[in-house]
């Protein structure tokens, strides 16, 4: 993760992800959520509280190191992933449903991320240093609110031009998806030191798996009745915002301590993902 070019091209694929719901979406379509405040209480319920419980209650059972216990709450206090509605997606979410959430997520990860984080230190020892709302605000509005508003504005002052690049732009973003998945698996196997990194151990990686798996279960539960927003929010539930968790762990002098416990649950939370993915899919049709 500290290849430039590697981090430069996360950076432009999150850039067009989000840019491509800025072109492709309504104002109206993005704050949708905000219109059903039932369905609005039960996804806030699953992805900033419950799921954060969870994490909590899995640390006290397991006996984790630090680096990695610091490395979990991290991601439970990262809510609103920018790749979150892409990865409902493939598991057949709501797309309008999906960016909606993540929007509302990220906005609300000003306060939300601070918050659980004290939660957090109150109950645990973390070797991280105090995060506050305007450092979310900043690292939450470049990563995620600008490209929507870039997208939004060319839909209010270039509307025949948005309808003409609005495909493309979303067919431009899919490529780069999977092509930065490809590249890093492709350097997770020509990477001995990463594949070494990434060995936390039997007991951590069941203890990720269990959050993972929790976490997918307290998405769909809540997310219903509808099969689409079910797997949106499940997938909701398990997207943390690993950017986020790594611009915070950077806060710190110990941040390159908590990386592996960021890359593994990436990992796994996207394999446990898939069976999922393709069963929920397989429901819908």
């Amino acid at each position: 993760m500290d290849n430039p070019i590697l981090l430069h091209f996360v950076t432009v694929v999150i850039f067009c992800q989000m840019l491509a719901i800025g072109v492709n979406h309504s104002l109206r379509e993005l704050t949708s959520l905000w219109r059903s405040p039932e369905l609005l209480l039960r996804s806030l319920l699953a992805v900033i509280v419950l799921v954060p419980a969870v994490v909590g209650l899995l640390l006290r059972l397991f006996d984790l190191p630090p680096a990695i216990a610091t490395g979990l709450a991290l991601l439970a206090a990262a809510p609103g992933a920018p790749l979150t509605t892409k990865r409902s997606q493939t598991a057949g979410g709501d797309p309008e449903y999906s960016a909606s959430l993540q929007l509302t997520l990220a906005l609300l990860a000003v306060g939300i991320t601070p918050l659980t984080l004290t939660a957090f230190y109150a109950l645990f020892e973390l070797p991280i240093e105090r995060v506050t709302p305007v450092e979310v605000a900043r690292q939450v509005a470049r990563v995620t609110f600008l490209p929507v508003i870039i997208g939004l504005l060319l839909q209010r002052f270039t509307a025949r031009l948005t309808a003409v690049i609005g495909k493309p732009v979303r067919m431009l973003a899919n490529v780069l998806f999977i092509l930065l998945f490809v590249v890093l698996i492709v350097l997770l196997a020509l990477a001995p030191d990463l594949r070494e990194m990434l060995k936390l151990g039997v007991q951590p990686m069941v203890a990720i798996i269990v959050i993972v798996a929790l976490s997918l279960t307290i998405g769909h539960l809540l997310g219903g009745p509808s099969w689409a927003q079910r797997s949106s929010l499940a997938i909701a539930s398990i997207a943390r915002n690993v950017g986020l968790a790594l611009f915070i762990a950077a806060l710190s002098d110990y941040g390159q301590n908590f990386i592996p416990t960021l890359l593994t649950y990436l990992i796994l939370g996207a394999l446990v993902a898939v069976p999922y993915s393709i069963w929920s899919k397989r429901r819908m049709a």
